[in-house]
């Protein structure tokens, strides 16, 4: 492994309620309270900002599903924001990993299935040339990766809400520090925090 491929971070991105949910108590699709805050012009600047150094981006397959159904046409819609259209052409050029049991092909340009778990599949990209890796709201792939201490970079936006039930990103399991690199409150009182791992 050569000192480039080692230095390939992976930054987790996931969107959390002030009681720690990603999503609320109507289950895994509750999740109309985050839309405010995801919309707002410095959320768009943080997601621009986290997905601008990465070449790989890891989904689960229900955000595979959601993310394919919504914005590879966003690139060419000029009444989007500016920022959503960038980004779609990001998602829309960038290596897609997608861990699925299900799903036997993934129909969006340069996105295939992970023949393995999240894991095994994030050592084997830090071997491989390429920019930084980003999971895109994938609470398992997350959870997974931070169990095994396979996570460089939490990058989080905390709403304003208590939803009272759903999801927790975080489960019992290893402890682990982290350093305050960055903070943006948003104009729906949001804010967007980057934390590096601190014994990195």
């Amino acid at each position: 492994m050569t000192g480039q491929n080692a230095h390939r971070t992976v930054t987790a991105n996931i969107t959390l309620s002030l009681d720690g949910r990603v999503n609320g108590p109507g289950g895994e699709y509750d999740m109309s309270w985050i839309v405010p805050h995801a919309t707002t012009s410095a959320s768009r600047d943080h997601m621009m900002a986290v997905t601008g150094t990465a070449t790989t981006a890891l989904l689960g397959r229900k955000n595979f599903e959601g993310f394919a159904g919504f914005w590879p046409a966003v690139a060419d819609d000029e009444s989007a924001d500016p920022r959503d259209r960038e980004f779609s052409r990001w998602l829309n050029a960038v290596e897609k990993v997608v861990f699925s049991t299900t799903l036997k092909e993934a129909a969006w340009d340069n996105a295939r299935i992970a023949g393995t778990d999240p894991v095994t599949a994030v050592k084997q990209l830090r071997e491989q040339d390429g920019g930084d890796i980003v999971v895109l709201a994938s609470a398992s792939v997350i959870r997974g990766l931070l169990q095994s201490g396979e996570v460089d970079r939490l990058s989080i936006t905390l709403c304003p809400e208590l939803v009272g039930g759903g999801a927790r990103l975080f489960p019992d399991g290893p402890s682990a520090s982290w350093t305050l690199t960055s903070s943006l409150v948003t104009e729906s009182g949001a804010i967007c925090l980057l934390y590096d791992r601190a014994e990195r």
